[in-house]
């Protein structure tokens, strides 16, 4: 079944019932025939009925959702692909509540089926950044509000009441290649090279902007370079941090026009699905790609989500 470049119409032809949909998962979870999860024999007979298969060795039952991130969901396959295509192909996002508008669900449905996407985005084996890298930071969250007979916690420092209940968020931009997005817990040179440890290279060339923290990132194997944007220098050569600042335009964008709002503790998730989206932007199969981590991922339950 192709699914190079696929359309929105391709997507509605392709996988107009469950039967296509459950064969499709088939083909990508068992690509050489299917086997029992259990004993792993590869006789197995089809109950059309029930869209189960019936091991012929140890008799189990089980179906292409079974041991996946499909298995604890009662949701037609045919709504997962549509929420699955809409996800990787909005490159501003799109939020649960319009999901939830789409496919005729509830809001919680449409929320935690987000979620579970945005678990198979997550790309842990991702291989380090490397060459010319630009690094920037950006604050993500609102202002602070004033409860009655409370004190408001005093951060000290330039502009720290301005930044007091914001997340710091973190991008390595590879030229003409990925990114990486994370959240550090503050702008310290110890977490800056911290976050660049561990997901660049020991062998590259870091452009920044004037920050104090990141004098000296440059040692015998790598070179550092920057921008004085207080002094109105964005471009100096090839040196510039634009390319960074387009990811965190996008990350905005995102949450002023579909989130709006974003918690401290789900905004990793949100990142992980920019970066995904971000990083397969010249994928063809970008799609049936999603799937497959989707099939590959851990299920996740709805009371650990929201824990």
């Amino acid at each position: 079944m192709p699914t190079k470049d696929l359309t929105l119409m391709d997507l509605v032809d392709q996988f107009a019932t469950e039967d296509d949909c459950h064969e499709f998962l088939a083909e990508l979870r068992w690509p050489e025939g299917v086997r029992c999860p259990q004993c792993g024999h590869d006789g197995v007979s089809y109950l059309k009925k029930r869209r189960q298969y019936d091991c012929n060795k140890c008799r189990k039952r089980f179906s292409v959702r079974a041991g996946t991130i499909f298995n604890d969901s009662h949701l037609p396959l045919r709504k997962w692909f549509m929420a699955v295509y809409i996800m990787v192909q909005s490159k501003k996002c799109v939020s649960a509540l319009q999901l939830k508008r789409m496919l005729g669900v509830s809001y919680k449905t449409a929320w935690y089926l987000c979620h579970r996407i945005r678990v198979a985005m997550f790309d842990e084996d991702a291989a380090p950044l490397s060459g010319v890298i630009e690094v920037d930071e950006t604050f993500v969250g609102g202002k602070k509000r004033k409860q009655p007979g409370k004190r408001t916690p005093r951060l000290y420092g330039p502009r720290s009441d301005k930044f007091a209940n914001k997340t710091i968020v973190m991008t390595a931009v590879e030229r003409d290649g990925n990114i990486r997005l994370g959240v550090v817990k503050s702008r310290r040179r110890v977490d800056i090279e911290r976050f660049l440890r561990e997901h660049t290279s020991d062998v590259a060339s870091y452009y920044t902007d004037e920050l104090s923290s990141y004098d000296e990132l440059g040692n015998a194997e790598t070179r550092h370079e920057t921008v004085t944007h207080s002094e109105g220098e964005w471009v100096n050569a090839k040196v510039h941090t634009n390319t960074a600042e387009g990811v965190f335009s996008l990350l905005k964008r995102s949450i002023v026009g579909s989130f709006h709002k974003v918690s401290r503790k789900h905004l990793p998730a949100y990142l992980h699905e920019i970066e995904w989206r971000y990083n397969n932007r010249a994928n063809p199969y970008l799609f049936r790609d999603t799937m497959l981590e989707l099939i590959r991922a851990e299920p996740m339950e709805y009371k650990k989500l929201v824990a």
